[in-house]
């Protein structure tokens, strides 16, 4: 029942090109046995290790770096569901899944898209694995997609979410990933980097958009 406690998960700003942390889901997915989690902030971050902590298994906890969100911190520990993700918003337009750093900006999207007289469904998805069967359900009702993760877009969480609706045969619904390219990404700024690779509030904008016009 080891632990690994994944600092830096995403883009890492000025540390360096090859210091981004850009392929773990990718190969941690891949192995058998392993739970794979992601919290949206501090306080799920807190609740995911003491998740861990109580789990018989291998776990891996996956966080960025930098600062936290400053949510409130629940006052008691407790334990998460292995492999249930967490509905945040409904909506009858498009569906939002969204893992880890990429939770806070797809909440924001959402709520410009509510302002342009768009409802979104939003999921902070907290496992990659084991992944959520409910994510299908959700997806289902809207019929268009789109899933934002801050690693690689081969094998990552999109990719999971396609195996998903493949295995329960979920076919009418429209697909698009939003995650980092396939090369290594230059160092900067975090926020400069997620505006560049349209991970930010105005990328998750600009796909949403993209994919509510495309009919």
């Amino acid at each position: 029942p080891v632990i690994f406690c994944i600092d830096r998960g995403g883009l890492v700003g000025e540390d360096g090109q090859t210091h981004h942390g850009h392929f773990d889901i990718t190969y941690l997915r891949s192995l058998p046995n392993m739970t794979l989690m992601a919290p949206k902030d501090e306080n799920e971050l807190r609740h995911m290790l003491f998740t861990a902590l109580k789990h018989t298994g291998p776990t891996a906890i996956r966080y960025p770096r930098g600062c936290g969100e400053g949510v409130a911190l629940d006052p008691e520990y407790k334990v998460l569901p292995i492999g249930e993700s967490e509905l945040l918003k409904e909506g009858k337009d498009l569906t939002l899944i969204a893992l880890g750093s990429m939770v806070p900006p797809a909440l924001e999207a959402a709520a410009e898209l509510e302002k342009e007289g768009l409802s979104a469904t939003v999921v902070n998805c907290r496992f990659v694995k084991p992944l959520d069967g409910r994510l299908a359900d959700y997806s289902r009702g809207t019929g268009k997609v789109l899933v934002a993760e801050e690693n690689i877009l081969q094998g990552g969480l999109g990719s999971a979410v396609l195996e998903l609706f493949n295995d329960v045969g979920l076919r009418d619904v429209t697909v698009r990933r939003l995650g980092l390219p396939d090369r290594f990404v230059e160092h900067g700024p975090v926020e400069v980097l997620r505006e560049v690779l349209g991970l930010d509030k105005a990328g998750i904008l600009k796909a949403a958009r993209a994919l509510l016009a495309a009919g």
